[in-house]
């Protein structure tokens, strides 16, 4: 009687795990049909998304590669830099991404590339949002004053 009672628990969990292995296995199937399901609704906006998403990076690779590579760059690097000192600022550099930021205090100038060019954008002196394009054979000094505003000749700030 004891082993016919040890295997009638044996054979019952040998039972009960394959109900359980089979309940588990049709949930799976249902789980994974649901997302198919969901996956077909999304997909149609998302494809759209990530093929208009592609073709502006398309777009702006040309004005990237022209502002990573350009002499403009490392000027504007130099010339910011050069203008903090003078302002006893620090002046932080980055690129993000494809876009080239300067931080000094609580300004900041972006520069980044768009499918009809490159643009600037900052915050001027008089707290209003700038943008406009950016010429790479132009003096970046002249972006950099617009930016952090024009310096004051030794003779004007003591008056």
């Amino acid at each position: 009687m004891i082993e016919r009672h040890g295997l009638l628990r044996a054979s019952f969990r040998v039972w009960r795990v394959q109900i359980v292995r089979t309940m588990g296995f049709l949930d799976n199937l249902e789980s994974s049909l649901k997302n198919l399901e969901t996956q077909d609704e999304r997909g149609g906006r998302e494809r759209q998304h990530m093929q208009s998403e592609r073709a502006r990076s398309l777009a702006v690779a040309p004005w990237s590669e022209k502002l990573k590579n350009s002499p403009y760059t490392n000027d504007l690097f130099d010339k910011a830099v050069a203008a903090g000192h003078r302002r006893r600022t620090k002046v932080y550099l980055a690129r993000i991404d494809n876009a080239v930021r300067l931080e000094a205090k609580e300004r900041r100038l972006e520069v980044k590339p768009t499918p009809d060019g490159i643009v600037a954008e900052y915050v001027d002196p008089n707290g209003e949002l700038k943008t406009e394009t950016v010429d790479l054979s132009a003096d970046p000094q002249v972006l950099i004053e617009k930016w952090l505003g024009r310096e004051q000749a030794a003779g004007e700030r003591e008056a």
